[in-house]
């Protein structure tokens, strides 16, 4: 297959996935249990979230792998495990996506922060590089960096990928609302600032996941375009800001409502649209309907 950025280049919108861990839960995840894990304990039941979202219409799918890291893996017990439980899930998303569909292996923050000295950026770089080669070795197509906060850490996960494997490389940042009314990182990153930063470092694709629902993305992503004109961008939007509901996190926005915000979305720069907390596939179908729709109009003129 071609890389992911270079088919955007020649006028490709591509539909990624939506939640893994909420649809977990659904399935009987615990609270307080290893979500990663469940690539080798519990194989059938994420190759079925996999294979929903292929079925749902999406062209790119994330992997099992968002706390993959040693950091990560360790608090449970289980640090030996991340070379085999990230080519596994890896593997199963391989699996479900054939040949004709793209792997973007989910790696997340490690929790850990440079500022407070808790951790060197030799040993952020290090978790980062043995999660990356076992995710290619599973059959990843590219690394999917997302729910990132500090530039420091972002930029080592990229030079990490980017120097142990050939995977196409992928960064998304959580941006929030500050009272000021600017878009900020917990960290003080703006879009602009992250955009920059990113591709210096080596991303190929960029953009924000989580933390905003579909109606506040198009702004964000507004920004992210302006500051990098060139560059591929992925938004995968929680489905609305959560809810709690005696004891339960509800996510208020629904498919027809996610799916109001897609040509929002294409209009101000998003080449990949997808979901993150909350979504299902059925939010990923209406929108791989809405972009199916957008596309035919466009070829159409």
């Amino acid at each position: 297959m071609k890389r992911i950025a270079e088919q955007i280049a020649n006028g490709k919108i591509y539909v990624s996935d939506g939640a893994w861990g909420t649809i977990l839960q659904q399935k009987g995840l615990q609270p307080g249990e290893c979500p990663e894990l469940w690539c080798l304990t519990h194989r059938n039941e994420a190759l079925d979230i996999a294979r929903s979202y292929i079925s749902a219409g999406a062209d790119l799918i994330k992997t099992n792998s968002f706390g993959g890291t040693s950091f990560k893996l360790e608090f449970l017990g289980l640090a030996d495990k991340v070379g085999e439980i990230n080519e596994a899930a890896a593997a199963i998303s391989r699996e479900a996506a054939g040949q004709d569909k793209h792997v973007i292996a989910s790696m997340g923050p490690t929790g850990k922060m440079l500022l407070m000295g808790d951790v060197t950026e030799d040993q952020l770089k290090n978790a980062f590089s043995e999660q990356a080669i076992a995710l290619e070795k599973g059959g990843a197509d590219a690394a999917c960096i997302e729910t990132m906060s500090d530039i420091s850490e972002a930029c080592l996960a990229i030079l990490a990928v980017k120097e142990n494997t050939n995977l196409e490389i992928i960064c998304t940042f959580t941006f929030e609302k500050t009272a000021n009314g600017e878009y900020r990182t917990m960290m003080g990153v703006s879009p602009a600032e992250m955009a920059r930063a990113c591709i210096k470092a080596g991303a190929h694709i960029i953009g924000s996941n989580c933390g905003n629902g579909f109606e506040q993305m198009p702004e964000i992503i507004a920004q992210i375009r302006k500051a990098a004109p060139d560059t591929p961008i992925i938004v995968n939007a929680n489905a609305g800001l959560p809810v709690n509901r005696n004891g339960t996190t509800y996510f208020p926005e629904t498919p027809e409502i996610a799916v109001k915000y897609v040509p929002a979305l294409i209009a101000a720069g998003a080449n990949i649209i997808g979901g993150c907390c909350g979504t299902t596939p059925d939010h990923i179908k209406a929108i791989a309907a809405a972009i199916h729709a957008i596309m035919r109009q466009k070829r159409i003129q």
